[in-house]
């Protein structure tokens, strides 16, 4: 099974991230949750992303933070080495998208909830 790493992760059932995290505990997909709040959701520990933690088999990134907040974590997150990176609405960046698409990792400016919702993840 592949496993998403869930960037912007928050114990806030109003922000998308967090829903995208109930989606995913709910169709019982492998999820890491990573981000700088602290707490833990749907059973999962929630990382600090500010202590770039070791990762391994990270099929898929979803990002929820927005361009002003993901350029310290740029080079961390492609050092993964993810398949995709799913840039949800208002997270599109192209600077990011340039390095991901140099690193050969496929890039896609989409909804999560949305391809949860309608099969295509």
């Amino acid at each position: 099974m592949s496993k998403t790493l869930l960037v912007g992760a928050t114990t806030d059932p109003s922000r998308y991230a967090y829903l995208a995290a109930k989606m995913f505990a709910e169709r019982d997909l492998d999820f890491v949750p990573i981000g700088i709040k602290k707490g833990e959701i749907f059973g999962r520990k929630i990382l600090d992303l500010r202590t770039k933690p070791e990762l391994v088999d990270i099929h898929t990134i979803t990002l929820y933070i927005g361009p002003t907040n993901q350029k310290e974590w740029i080079d961390y997150l492609i050092g993964l080495k993810p398949n995709r990176i799913i840039f949800n609405p208002g997270t599109e960046n192209g600077e990011f998208f340039d390095k991901a698409v140099k690193a050969d990792i496929e890039v896609l400016p989409a909804c999560n909830l949305v391809m949860l919702s309608t099969g295509q993840f």
